[in-house]
């Protein structure tokens, strides 16, 4: 059977008019703000307080996009009669994201936990030697990662919580003194 002359056409036409009454789901992204799931990867946010300046993230870095300067800085001795130490104090911390490629290596080799993901993704720049953003801007990213999923209700404690729970209570039962604490019976 030879297929009806225009039919294709009214097929499309009808395609046309389905598409046409649907409800857009466009969104117009300078005006709305995209919804993004909670553990979104944008950008790399530096928690300096934690950076012992071990370059861990520089060496495992495929791209080399971190640059880190720092020096040693003596430190006078904690009790008397103890030695000096020398620390790495941080100068630099920089990422060029015009070489990152957000692979996350960084933050996974980080031992101390000063690298973390941020959900900011809107740092275009008109010019691409200006995406080599400093420690400064690094920190800013810092404090708008999202807190760390709860631990489900039925997982056992983490080891290293309990070890710090129980010395705390070991510290209090101390602080207490003798007199407070119960006594055994015989």
């Amino acid at each position: 059977m030879a297929p009806i002359p225009g039919s294709g056409l009214a097929k499309g036409l009808a395609v046309t008019l389905r598409t046409m009454t649907r409800k857009h789901v466009t969104e117009q992204y300078p005006d709305v703000l995209p919804e993004l799931p909670p553990r979104t990867r944008g950008v790399i946010g530096l928690f300096e307080e934690n950076c012992t300046v071990c370059m861990l993230c520089a060496r495992e870095c495929p791209d080399w996009c971190i640059y880190i300067d720092s020096h040693k800085e003596t430190v006078p001795p904690a009790a008397p009669g103890g030695r000096e130490r020398s620390r790495n104090v941080l100068d630099r911390f920089a990422i060029d994201f015009s070489l990152c490629m957000y692979c996350g290596i960084c933050i996974e080799v980080c031992p101390f936990d000063a690298l973390f993901w941020s959900p900011e993704f809107e740092y275009a720049e008109t010019d691409i030697r200006d995406l080599t953003h400093e420690r400064d801007k690094l920190r800013e990213w810092m404090w708008t990662v999202p807190a760390p999923p709860a631990l489900d209700p039925g997982a056992e404690e983490p080891k290293e919580i309990a070890a710090a729970r129980k010395t705390a209570e070991k510290l209090a039962a101390a602080q207490a003194g003798p007199a407070e604490q119960p006594e055994e019976e015989s």
